[in-house]
């Protein structure tokens, strides 16, 4: 038999499988004849191991679709944070929420703190976890939602883009509370949370404990109603210390042996 199927003459028989479907047997085709031949499986041998690489690279493309869409950047594992950093964290409220049952209750989570103490690190981790669990996520900071929506020039367009942040199983908003914004912006955040609410879980991360939001949103009448929905069936971590940050950098600082800036 001949199994030399890598020859140009073979293209159209892997634009064929490709055509109907198949994603591992057009991009292995030679291969796969090759061993099948070697290990003269029978043909029910032959159809479970397609069956298993086809689903395998299935899971594979949907799993690096997943991770292209949820636009999580560049961020540390779980296994690189300083428990010991914080001067207050729930480890085990933190370690409970990566078994994802807070996205099958569904539940919120919001973690609260000032910058620098790791909540983006824990949201992206706790996103990767539902993505490698066949959810799919989303990340995006809370002033690039506000502006996304806020930028449509019609009510279609702001109705297709508020569909875009309420089709994700998880979605994570990211530093809330770092700008003050219009009650217009407190229109548009609550109405993603409203249409998520009991549904899909929200990961957000703020800097500003629930009794400051008033200066977040001044004279927005739905700040309250955001703030009672947001926090209904949620789990609240409390992260408490100094930048972690701003210590790695006087670190680095120390390793390179540089004087510190007074202004700094």
């Amino acid at each position: 038999m001949n199994c030399d199927l890598n020859l140009p003459g073979n293209d159209p028989l892997a634009k064929s499988l490709a055509a109907i479907g198949l994603r591992y047997l057009p991009e292995h085709l030679g291969d796969f004849v090759a061993r099948a031949t070697r290990a003269a499986w029978t043909p029910v041998q032959l159809v479970e191991e397609l069956a298993r690489l086809e689903s395998q690279e299935r899971a594979r493309r949907s799993l690096q679709s997943r991770i292209r869409q949820a636009q999580l950047g560049r961020y540390k594992p779980m296994a690189d944070f300083d428990w010991n950093w914080p001067q207050k964290v729930d480890r085990s409220l933190v370690d409970e929420l990566f078994s994802l049952d807070f996205v099958r209750a569904p539940r919120n989570v919001i973690l609260v703190g000032t910058q620098g103490l790791g909540k983006t690190m824990i949201a992206k981790n706790l996103a990767m976890t539902a993505i490698e669990k066949g959810y799919s996520a989303l990340f995006v900071l809370a002033s690039r939602v506000i502006a996304d929506i806020g930028g449509q020039e019609s009510n279609a367009a702001r109705e297709r883009r508020f569909k875009h942040y309420v089709k994700p199983s998880v979605l994570v908003i990211d530093e809330l509370g770092y700008l003050s914004y219009d009650s217009t912006a407190a229109d548009i955040l609550f109405q993603i949370i409203n249409r998520r609410y009991e549904a899909k879980p929200i990961i957000l991360t703020t800097n500003m404990p629930f009794r400051d939001w008033s200066s977040v949103f001044p004279n927005a009448a739905s700040a309250s109603a955001l703030v009672d929905r947001l926090t209904h069936h949620s789990h609240i971590v409390l992260v408490k210390g100094d930048s972690y940050r701003k210590y790695e950098a006087q670190m680095d600082r120390n390793a390179r042996k540089e004087p510190q800036d007074p202004e700094v």
